[in-house]
């Protein structure tokens, strides 16, 4: 196993490092931002930072990089406070990566990539028309991040759009259905596959899955 210190990482090539850096929190949900200004301009950004902050009530967060390299999309949720989440799937997802680069604020992204805006009333954000899995929220707080003037946006969730097949019998939303995407690093997207589920753990009662079981003879074997 190689060991590096910090003091090496930072000697690195700029693009090396942040590579490197941004691999290390692991795979994380690939995601479109869709927001308008308040002449009702859209906008639309790829976001691998979102989280899941609590379920009652619905709340979502993600980080925004600072001001001067990403100003759109949060300058139009403080300015609108509406905005949604789209998953991205494998059917659009090179036209997905290409919203981080750079453009205008007076380009709009949907038609710069050619991706549908999608309308549903009373919100005001833009859909991504061809997500299969999308949600509206309405924002709660910014919190700014000093130590690297970034941002964790939070918001409350209003409106959900899926097909109801995605939905078990438990709640559970099985994204893999939906092709949603993962994604790693800056420029990596994955196709998920589920290995399997667990009943909820309690202590002293520990419960598996035979599938589970098989699985982990099978890699075991293989290695």
């Amino acid at each position: 196993m190689q060991h590096l210190s910090i003091n090496t990482i930072k000697s690195w090539e700029r693009f090396y490092r942040a590579n490197f850096i941004n691999c290390l929190s692991g795979f994380k949900s690939a995601n479109l931002i869709g927001t308008v200004n308040k002449d009702g301009q859209p906008n639309l950004a790829v976001f691998s930072s979102v989280v899941h902050l609590g379920s009652d009530p619905a709340l979502v967060g993600f980080i925004n990089r600072p001001l001067a390299a990403a100003p759109h999309t949060i300058k139009n949720i403080e300015a609108t406070g509406v905005y949604t989440i789209n998953h991205i799937n494998l059917s659009f997802v090179e036209k997905a990566h290409q919203t981080s680069a750079k453009y205008p604020v007076e380009v709009n992204e949907f038609e710069a990539v050619g991706l549908g805006e999608q309308y549903i009333d009373p919100i005001i954000a833009p859909f991504v028309a061809e997500s299969l899995l999308k949600y509206a929220l309405t924002l709660v707080e910014i919190v700014p991040i000093r130590y690297n003037n970034t941002f964790l946006v939070i918001g409350s969730v209003t409106d959900v759009i899926l097909n109801e097949t995605l939905i078990e019998v438990d709640g559970f939303i099985d994204i893999e259905k939906a092709n949603s995407l993962s994604c790693l690093g800056v420029d990596a997207y994955y196709k998920p596959t589920q290995l399997t589920r667990y009943g909820y753990a309690k202590p002293n009662s520990f419960e598996y899955d035979s599938s589970a079981i098989k699985l982990t003879e099978s890699i075991n074997k293989i290695s």
